[in-house]
């Protein structure tokens, strides 16, 4: 999928496949992973087969794109999922840097680890110097991993009937 490997001092990066299902149910039937992400509710199964063909469709956008399965180098584990993902934010073209954890693997750097490495192929290999990420004002560690990258607050906007704030790069 990838020119090259997304790749970082702990975690490969790699596309998602129909064998990811299980852990992506976990991720969204986790009322702590979902708290901040779109309406904050957890999801069914079949809104988890919706949610796995929005990721491929997203991949077919282009071969840098879409939210890719987090594996921890170590162990061979899934701890979550992290991707360069196309949005139109108020009519305008952006990329978001989006990452989520699992909750077991919170506190670890995970979500720093993997927005940094993003921000650095985007940089390098998809030349664009502007990213952005989509954080609900409440989403206090979120906030803190856009600034940890150098992003800062760009605006506040109504999204999908809730308030969000973009951090962007510049």
């Amino acid at each position: 999928m990838n020119k090259l490997p997304i790749v970082s001092e702990r975690l490969l990066f790699r596309p998602y496949n129909d064998n990811d299902f299980d852990f992506i149910m976990s991720l969204l039937s986790d009322p702590e992973v979902v708290r901040f992400i779109g309406n904050g509710k957890t999801r069914d199964k079949a809104e988890g087969i919706d949610f796995l063909n929005w990721i491929y469709r997203t991949y077919e956008l282009g071969e840098d794109l879409g939210l890719l399965a987090l594996v921890n180098k170590e162990n061979d584990t899934l701890i979550g999922h992290a991707g360069l993902v196309p949005q139109t934010i108020e009519g305008n073209q952006e990329i978001e840097i989006g990452y989520w954890i699992s909750h077991k693997h919170w506190g670890k750097g995970y979500a720093t680890e993997s927005a940094k490495a993003l921000l650095e192929y985007g940089n390098k290999y998809l030349d664009k110097q502007r990213f952005i990420s989509l954080i609900q004002p409440d989403n206090l560690a979120s906030q803190k991993v856009a600034k940890k990258i150098g992003m800062g607050l760009d605006r506040e906007i109504v999204l999908g009937g809730k308030d969000v704030h973009v951090y962007s790069t510049v």
